[in-house]
C-alpha cells in the first residue's frame, strides 16, 4: 500500500511538467507572433534567395526562360577554361593584400592620435570619421575618379610644384592603387572600432610600464597590440570580407580597366548576371566567392590563436 501510495505522488508530481511541455508552444505563442516580421523576412529575402542560388548554380539560366539543368558545367568552364575569372580573382587578391594591411595600419595610427583627452577631439573624431558615412558612395567614387584623371586636382597640384602628372586611372600600372588608395580613405569605420578597443586598455598597465622604464615604442608593442589583437582580429576579418566585395570604386572609376587591371572578382560577377545574363554562371561564381571567403576567414581562426590575447583567459597557449 505504501509502495502505490508513493507511486501515485510521483505520478501527480510529474503531471505539471507533463503539462506544461505540452503547452510549450502555447506559452510562447505571443514571442513568435512579435518576432514572426522579421523570421518572414529572414526566410524570404535571405534563405529563400540563397537556396535559390545555389540552385541556380547548376542551371544555365538567362533570366528570359526557365532554368536548365547542367549539372557541374558552370564550375568545370569556370576553373578549366575561363581566363577572366583567373584575371579577376589575382586582381582581387592583389587589391586586398595591399589594401588591407594599408587601411588598419592607417586606422589604428589615426586611433592612437584620437585616444586623447584634449579639448575639441569629440569634433576632430566626427569630422575624421564622417568621409566614412560617404565613403562607398558612387557621388565619392566619381569624385575619386575626377581627382585622379589626366587634368584632374592631384596633377594639378603636382604641377604647382613643376611634376608632370599622369593619368593615373588609365595607366594600367597605376590604376589599381588608385582603388586601393580609396579603400584606405575609407578608414572611418575600422578607426572607431580601434579607438573602442583602446578605451577598454587599463591604463595601470601603461603607468607600471612607465614606472619599470618602458618607452613609448615598447609599451605599444608589448602592451597596446596585445591587448588590442581581438579588436585587430575582428577588423582583418571585416576587412577581408568587405574587400572581397569591392564593386562601386571599379564599375565607376574605371569600368574594369584600363587593359583589365582593375577588373574585380565582383565586378565580373556582375558583368555576367546584368550583362551578359548568364545568371546561372553568375551563381556559381558567387558561390565560389563565398567558400573562397569563408577559407580565408577560416584560416584566420585558425591562426588567431598564435597572436590574438584574450585577457579574460589569460593569453593563449602555444
Amino acid at each position: 500500500m505504501a509502495v502505490k501510495e508513493i507511486t501515485n505522488v510521483n505520478t501527480v508530481a510529474e503531471l505539471p511538467v507533463r503539462k506544461s511541455k505540452r503547452n510549450l508552444f502555447s506559452n510562447h505563442l505571443d514571442g513568435y507572433i512579435f518576432i514572426s516580421p522579421w523570421l518572414l523576412g529572414f526566410l524570404l529575402l535571405t534563405v529563400w534567395p540563397i537556396g535559390r542560388s545555389f540552385y541556380l548554380s547548376f542551371t544555365e539560366y538567362s533570366l528570359l526562360e526557365q532554368p536548365v539543368w547542367i549539372g557541374l558545367d558552370n564550375y568545370t568552364e569556370i576553373f578549366l577554361k575561363d581566363n577572366l575569372f583567373k584575371k579577376s580573382l589575382g586582381v582581387t587578391f592583389t587589391f586586398v593584400l595591399f589594401s588591407l594591411p594599408l587601411k588598419l595600419f592607417f586606422s589604428l595610427m589615426v586611433a592612437i592620435l584620437l585616444n586623447k583627452n584634449l579639448k575639441g577631439m569629440n569634433l576632430y573624431r566626427t569630422a575624421i570619421y564622417f568621409p566614412s558615412l560617404i565613403g562607398g558612395s558612387v557621388a565619392v567614387s566619381v569624385l575619386w575618379r575626377n581627382l585622379f584623371g589626366l587634368d584632374g586636382y592631384v596633377n594639378q597640384v603636382l604641377s604647382w610644384v613643376g611634376i608632370q602628372g599622369r593619368a593615373w586611372i588609365a595607366n594600367p600600372d597605376t590604376s589599381l592603387g588608385t582603388l586601393v588608395l580609396l579603400n584606405v580613405w575609407q578608414f572611418g569605420s575600422t578607426m572607431v572600432i580601434f579607438l573602442a578597443g583602446l578605451k577598454q586598455i587599463p591604463k595601470d598597465l601603461y603607468e607600471s610600464a612607465s614606472v619599470d622604464g618602458a618607452g613609448k615604442v615598447r609599451q605599444f608593442f608589448h602592451i597596446t597590440l596585445p591587448m588590442l589583437s581581438p579588436v585587430m582580429f575582428f577588423n582583418v576579418i571585416l576587412g577581408i570580407i568587405g574587400s572581397f566585395q569591392t564593386f562601386t570604386s571599379a564599375f565607376i572609376i574605371t569600368t574594369g580597366g584600363p587593359a583589365n587591371s582593375t577588373y574585380m572578382y565582383a565586378f565580373y560577377l556582375y558583368e555576367k548576371a546584368f550583362k551578359h545574363y548568364q545568371m546561372g554562371y553568375a551563381s556559381s561564381l558567387a558561390w565560389i566567392l563565398l567558400v573562397i571567403i569563408a577559407i580565408m576567414t577560416g584560416l584566420n581562426f585558425l591562426a588567431s590563436k598564435y597572436w590574438v590575447f584574450y585577457e579574460s583567459e589569460g593569453g593563449n597557449d602555444k
